[in-house]
């Protein structure tokens, strides 16, 4: 009957480094996503806080828009009076939108530099 030989893998000089080095890219893959994961979070947590701060703004540049209208609208006499309250009422608004779409476009860039900065930390496989 022929022998079988068996080699003995369990002291094998090749194996034990291909097993350190597969235990250190996971654990270097493991960091970048948990690192990955952190910058999404802390993100998302800035893009809450600064949305409240954004709508608080509005609310508060709304209300004083329409204190100035019901105020010029209760010390206008004539009909003069009323249209020159209603251009100067309706110029503050379009100053309001073209302020509110300037700061639109400028959270726009801002989230775009964000994620490209998020994305750019991540090293390369």
């Amino acid at each position: 009957m022929p022998e079988l030989y068996m080699p003995n893998t369990s002291a094998s000089p090749v194996i034990e480094p291909m097993a350190a080095d597969a235990a250190a890219r996971m654990a270097k893959a493991n960091k970048s996503a948990l690192e990955f994961l952190f910058g999404a979070q802390k993100m998302l947590v800035e893009e809450v806080v600064f949305a409240g701060n954004e709508i608080l703004d509005r609310a508060r540049t709304e209300t004083h828009l329409l204190s100035e209208f019901v105020s010029k609208t209760a010390g206008s006499h004539s009909v003069k009076d009323l249209r020159t309250m209603c251009e100067e009422c309706g110029r503050h608004q379009i100053d309001f939108l073209r302020r509110d779409s300037e700061r639109l476009f400028k959270h726009g860039q801002r989230m775009i530099d964000a994620t490209s900065k998020l994305l750019a930390d991540r090293p390369r496989p």
